[in-house]
């Protein structure tokens, strides 16, 4: 490929990679403008340089989506070739062969790319809900605040993070490589989820601290140099957890994303940062940062009522500017900051 056409093509390669390696909807891939890049050319470069960025990656050898997924991939990047071009390309076939061989694994991968060259891969369960919880995949607003944070790291460095909620764990994972908090707690309630928080946090070469007292025992870590977070994973029930118990995260920041999905989470999130306002940490209460897609205007309306039923001030958080992640580009979007 020419020096020219390569630059060309870069930004088409990298939608490629990224959507590929998260594992995003097929019908979210440029495939248009493949078309016509295919149409522009008669080498085959372009597609054996799309092979490499996606099923020949490094992290996809590594980590794999599903079979399921890779096939269909490539099953489609063949018919957009043969579409165009009469001969066959070798390489398309050999990949796809090498897919159809290979046993469907029990659990997949997501792989996130980050701007220090460095990644996030989270293992996943296969079924969008499954074990009757939804904390098992990423969800869109996950991406969307992991793209703030790292935006605004500033706002993370040597402080400690408590997130309600964590699900598969992006978030946290994503401000943990890069905005340096000095301590990261990621909570959930079901069991599933916890055992796959800790999969997660090890798999991004993280190490887990056994529980929050010693989470609490190491204030030299608190040096500006420490090369990563102390990490724990805790189960938080949002029903039954008290205000002493969340205390002694000593949480300066606390985020949560995607978590209003129905009444009964809101009014039960509501209830836990009500106990989060008595956290007091030098004298002050920690910040908090709420975001989620707007799936049901009157679910997002109920939680700010709540709020204000509370006593909780609130401020919807400027949309940034950076899109790291491939996420839907329809979604509606929003941050809230909370002043407990």
């Amino acid at each position: 490929m020419a020096p020219e056409e390569s630059a060309e093509a870069a930004p088409l390669l990298r939608s490629f990679e990224r959507r590929f390696l998260a594992a995003r909807a097929l019908r979210s891939f440029p495939w248009q403008s493949l078309e016509e890049k295919l149409r522009d050319s008669s080498g085959s470069e372009l597609l054996l340089d799309i092979l490499q960025k996606t099923v020949k990656h490094p992290l996809c050898v590594k980590h794999p989506p599903s079979v399921k997924y890779a096939w269909s991939f490539l099953s489609e990047l063949i018919r957009k070739h043969e579409a165009i071009h009469t001969e066959p390309l070798d390489e398309l076939y050999e990949a796809l062969a090498e897919i159809l061989t290979a046993e469907e694994p029990t659990r997949c991968h997501r792989s996130y790319l980050l701007p220090s060259g460095d990644s996030v891969t989270l293992s996943e369960s296969m079924a969008i809900i499954s074990h009757g919880t939804t904390g098992l995949v990423t969800w869109n607003a996950a991406l969307y605040l992991a793209e703030w944070a790292m935006e605004n790291p500033a706002g993370f460095a040597h402080r400690t993070v408590l997130e309600l909620g964590s699900g598969a764990g992006l978030t946290g994972l994503a401000i943990c490589k890069m905005c340096r908090p000095r301590a990261y707690v990621f909570s959930d309630c079901h069991s599933h989820v916890l055992e796959q928080l800790q999969g997660n946090v090890l798999l991004n070469g993280l190490s887990l601290e056994p529980n929050v007292t010693a989470l609490a025992q190491h204030p030299g870590h608190d040096t500006a140099d420490a090369e990563s977070p102390r990490v724990t994973v805790a189960r938080v029930d949002w029903d039954v957890v008290t205000a002493p118990q969340l205390a002694a995260f000593q949480p300066d920041i606390v985020i949560a994303t995607d978590v209003l999905y129905c009444p009964e989470t809101v009014l039960s999130l509501v209830g836990v940062l009500q106990k989060l306002s008595a956290c007091q940490k030098d004298q002050r209460a920690p910040d908090a940062y709420v975001a989620f897609t707007i799936r049901n205007p009157e679910t997002c309306q109920l939680f700010t009522t709540e709020l204000g039923r509370a006593g909780i001030p609130w401020e919807e958080v400027p949309r940034h500017d950076q899109k790291l992640f491939p996420y839907e580009e329809h979604s509606e979007m929003a941050i809230l900051k909370l002043m407990l």
